[in-house]
């Protein structure tokens, strides 16, 4: 997967993603998202799209790396977001079970566009 066609995918990926919290909020439904719920959001799928950038960047210059690159960058991400997790708890109330959902919801989702990445790169690399 080229670098352009990588961010075009996670572009798509990002509105998508955003579409269901922005129905929520039309609907009349926003009790059932955190407060500073766009912050979260912007943080997780910021994190991710560092992610897949590194991935692909590492793939291009040192294709050895590829598999360290993408373990290393997904465990900076975990641990980054269980940081983001405690700071975020601690500073603003929030009701824990939408909380949980909510993060759940971000962090799962983009997990699951991280490993279509890897995907797409693993086997576009046995085509060749």
């Amino acid at each position: 997967m080229k670098t352009k066609t990588a961010i075009i995918a996670f572009l798509i990926f990002a509105i998508l993603l955003a579409a269901p919290p922005v129905a929520l909020i039309f609907s009349g439904h926003s009790n059932l998202l955190v407060p500073h719920f766009w912050l979260m959001f912007a943080f997780i799928t910021g994190l991710t799209f560092l992610v897949m950038v590194a991935i692909i960047i590492t793939k291009q210059v040192n294709p050895e790396n590829y598999a360290q690159t993408f373990l290393a960058t997904t465990v900076f991400k975990l641990l980054a977001c269980l940081a983001f997790l405690v700071v975020f708890i601690m500073k603003i109330k929030v009701d824990k079970p939408v909380f949980v959902g909510n993060f759940f919801y971000l962090y799962f989702l983009n997990t699951a566009f991280e490993v279509y990445v890897l995907l797409r790169n693993l086997r576009n690399q046995n085509l060749k």
